[in-house]
């Protein structure tokens, strides 16, 4: 079976589920279980012949001939005895359930994954199948998944800047589907960037990536993904762990933090009353090693993100505007991050390029210092990518090439000869400038929020996007906004 026919018989097999109200994420899901079966089976057989952990009952070749009420019965009793298992297996069944309410697409479903030698596959071809439908999860609103989905154009630019070296270590605190940990992969294992010897081969695959995540669903799927691309092995540990990364300090320092935090300002936990009803309550962590003690979840992951790292490590995180410029909390936070790293760089996003509508985001560059015994940042480069662009996530969605020139500007082969591309009289226009710590300290509560540009949009209504990209705008917004009012309904009616 060719690749290109393996590739089209999951996506038909997807929509034909999807016609029957099964979800991109939902069809997802029961396809990581069923791969993961059918592998363990593969790697179970001559020449491999290794003992993945699946108990005799459970494998596949007991599964597979079962049709009706009684492969479903033993569907869900497979998915319930391996979600106690340890290991990778564990995590791959923590909380699984079954989706497909037709035993006959089960049975079809199951038939299609045992026609394909999984293993023989190529990463590519495996990993392609997989983000392909990852994305396709995004996009669907109402499953909310768009939260646990950055760009991959501006995870690709990020990896590009901070350019990972071999034999080092790279986490994510709040990893998501993986797309960080995938996208620096890519990187170490692209030959035009280093021709790899094999201890560092083994090291990227078994030993580079750390990541945690704590919904169970949203593990599972990174697991799969990472797997799928040849990260980690079947019968190995898992190198994403369950727990909240910012209940305690870090057991172990790395070379590198990729992140992108979840959204939304608080921290929260959800608990019962003594009337048996649901409420939530604002989370603090009480850790000594952080600067501010604050409920506010991105200056949170922020301090946690500067404790995760060594002493030369390097970070590249995305947070929102109010990191930038939250007074109390936020403002020891930015003092502190200025004279214990070199924050050396600030890229400002768009709109319209996530799948959480009207979120005004950065991208922090910063290196480990706090061994120096003066303050760290000397000057912050900003290239402003928000004013006067207009991104959508259907018609015009951000593009790795939309990112070049900022990519250019940062000059990853040596950040320390930059040149300003603006100018207050040469070149008004200029993306690409630098604040020294002197100009920032001195700013109100130290805000880092810095525009320079003339919004154009304010002045001059013939530079308003084209109708359409308005159009899909406003269209992208209204269904969030209905998403919102049917939890809140659900919430109510529960």
């Amino acid at each position: 079976m060719t690749t290109d026919t393996i590739i089209s018989k999951v996506w038909s097999f997807c929509n034909t589920l999807r016609d029957d109200g099964v979800s991109y994420g939902d069809y997802l899901e029961q396809l990581t279980y069923l791969i993961f079966l059918k592998m363990a089976d593969e790697y179970s057989r001559p020449p491999y012949n290794r003992k993945i952990g699946v108990p005799p009952r459970f494998q596949w070749g007991v599964m597979r001939p079962l049709k009706g009420a009684e492969l479903e019965g033993h569907y869900i009793e497979t998915l319930q005895a391996l979600g106690k298992e340890k290991g990778m297996l564990g995590q791959i069944f923590t909380k699984a359930q079954n989706k497909i309410q037709d035993p006959a697409k089960l049975a079809r479903l199951i038939e299609m994954v045992d026609d394909t030698q999984w293993i023989l596959l190529d990463a590519d071809t495996k990993g392609d199948i997989y983000e392909g439908i990852l994305e396709k999860n995004a996009e669907d609103i109402k499953s909310g998944a768009g939260q646990y989905f950055t760009p991959r154009a501006l995870i690709a630019a990020m990896v590009e800047c901070v350019a990972p070296e071999p034999g080092k270590t790279i986490a994510d605190p709040a990893c998501g589907t993986g797309g960080f940990l995938l996208a620096a992969y890519d990187f170490l294992s692209n030959p035009d960037n280093y021709k790899l010897n094999r201890d560092q081969k083994a090291f990227l695959k078994n030993e580079t990536f750390h990541g945690n995540e704590i919904v169970a669903g949203t593990r599972r799927l990174c697991l799969m993904n990472l797997f799928l691309h040849n990260i980690g092995e079947i019968d190995g540990n898992s190198p994403i762990d369950p727990i909240d990364a910012l209940v305690a300090a870090p057991s172990q320092t790395v070379d590198y933090v990729l992140a992108n935090p979840p959204f939304g300002k608080k921290s929260s936990m959800t608990f019962t009353n003594e009337e048996g009803e649901q409420e939530k309550d604002e989370l603090t962590y009480n850790r000594q090693d952080f600067w501010a003690t604050t409920s506010n979840k991105q200056l949170n992951f922020l301090q946690h993100i500067r404790s995760m790292l060594k002493t030369t490590g390097q970070a590249a995180v995305v947070l929102p505007d109010n990191v930038l410029f939250e007074g109390g909390a936020g403002e020891t936070v930015r003092k502190k991050l200025l004279e214990t790293t070199e924050l050396h760089t600030i890229l400002r996003l768009p709109t319209g390029i996530f799948y959480a509508n009207g979120v005004k985001a950065n991208v922090l560059f910063f290196d480990n210092r706090e061994a120096s015994k003066e303050v760290a940042t000397k000057e912050v480069w900003y290239y402003d990518y928000r004013t006067n662009i207009h991104h959508t996530l259907k018609r015009k969605p951000l593009r790795l090439e939309d990112l070049k020139d900022f990519i250019t500007c940062y000059n990853p082969g040596n950040r320390h000869k930059r040149k300003q591309t603006w100018h207050a009289d040469k070149n008004p226009e200029g993306r690409w400038r630098k604040y020294s710590y002197k100009e920032l300290i001195a700013r109100d509560k130290t805000s880092l929020d810095l525009f320079w540009l003339k919004d154009e949009s304010l002045a001059d209504l013939d530079n308003l996007p084209e109708p359409e990209a308005l159009a899909e705008e406003i269209v992208e917004n209204i269904e969030a906004a209905l998403a919102n009012f049917r939890a809140v309904a659900s919430k109510l009616n529960s």
